[in-house]
């Protein structure tokens, strides 16, 4: 039986959403490896979403906290506000209690991307501070560490991303993510998804 991936995610302006296609794509590669992409749900009202000139959302499935036992192993992608993930993806993180209560997620891989407006915006203290939700979870944490060689040393361009995990920059809505940003994010799913396979054939 394949081991599930699921890309979890939450994206406001799209950014962290072509990061979550990407690692899709990453985990694709590993054989015996069936990788899925979610969004969790908004918290915003459409009114609200339009004022901040959001566009709207893919088709990827809206995911619920149980369907999370389900994965092998699970990605958690976010855009940052000050430092921390967006309040959606907490709001998602909040409605797991029942799933730690039976430590559903315990033992399973986790691992985590992201998008910040700038430079000094959180690419680390973000992922940083969203380990403690895997932590609760008895999640076993992988981060990329420095899997992606060179790419991780790059000094001639603006790159997002660091040991954590893979990540890119919004500036003020108008960046895209980077082919260097692409090319990491789909490493972290082609790395992610071969750890989860090896943890699922040995269990």
């Amino acid at each position: 039986m394949a081991a599930k991936v699921y890309i979890v995610y939450y994206s406001m302006y799209g950014h962290v959403e072509k990061l979550a296609q990407e690692i899709q794509k990453g985990a694709a590669t590993v054989e015996g490896v069936e990788a899925k992409l979610w969004q969790v749900p908004e918290t915003l009202s459409e009114d609200i979403l339009a004022k901040m000139g959001a566009p709207p959302k893919s088709d990827a499935p809206l995911i619920t906290a149980s369907e999370l036992a389900e994965a092998d192993g699970i990605l958690f992608g976010f855009p940052t506000r000050f430092g921390m993930m967006a309040a959606q993806f907490k709001a998602f993180m909040d409605s797991t209690g029942g799933l730690w209560g039976t430590q559903a997620l315990a033992g399973k891989p986790g691992g985590i991307f992201y998008s910040t407006g700038s430079q000094g915006g959180g690419q680390e203290t973000t992922p940083l501070t969203a380990i403690t939700q895997l932590a609760h979870h008895g999640m076993l944490f992988v981060p990329i560490g420095y899997t992606f060689g060179a790419g991780m040393f790059e000094m001639e361009e603006v790159k997002g991303g660091s040991p954590y995990g893979s990540g890119t920059y919004a500036g003020q809505g108008a960046r895209q993510p980077s082919k260097l940003e692409l090319e990491q994010a789909f490493h972290q799913g082609k790395y992610f998804a071969g750890i989860a396979k090896k943890l699922k054939t040995a269990a």
